[in-house]
């Protein structure tokens, strides 16, 4: 069974060039438009592994890991943003309370969405 990602993204363009990063990977791509629409997507499936942007209407990237955080504990977590400056204060918080995630800055490639998606699913590369 191949491995699932979930793109969290607002920006079609951003969650188009995932797919388009991912597509020869042999991992199944699944997106969504909102934090809202991600934790129903992560509720209904369960994923090894979530992109996440920060800034986006609705539920913002910290209150989306928060719910699926909930969902669960254990989901590498890439938070993937241009804005993190922004939100610094509301990301301590949440990885001070224990709450596990990454951080990319945007813009990515997609050799390192690629790279962090195979040392993620498969292991460090190299080894």
């Amino acid at each position: 069974m191949s491995k699932r990602i979930l793109v969290i993204d607002d920006d079609e363009i951003i969650r188009d060039s995932f797919c388009l990063a991912l597509e020869d990977t042999g991992y199944q791509i699944d997106t969504a438009k909102s934090g809202e629409e991600g934790i129903k997507k992560e509720k209904e499936r369960k994923y090894d592994l979530i992109f996440l942007d920060l800034k986006m209407p609705g539920l913002n990237g910290v209150e989306t890991l928060n719910e699926l955080r909930k969902i669960d504990s254990n989901v590498p977590v890439y938070i993937v943003t241009a804005f993190h400056k922004e939100f610094f204060s509301q990301l301590n918080a949440i990885a001070e309370s224990g709450v596990g995630f990454e951080l990319l800055q945007k813009p990515i490639g997609g050799e390192q969405i690629v790279l962090v998606a195979k040392s993620v699913l498969e292991g460090p590369i190299g080894h």
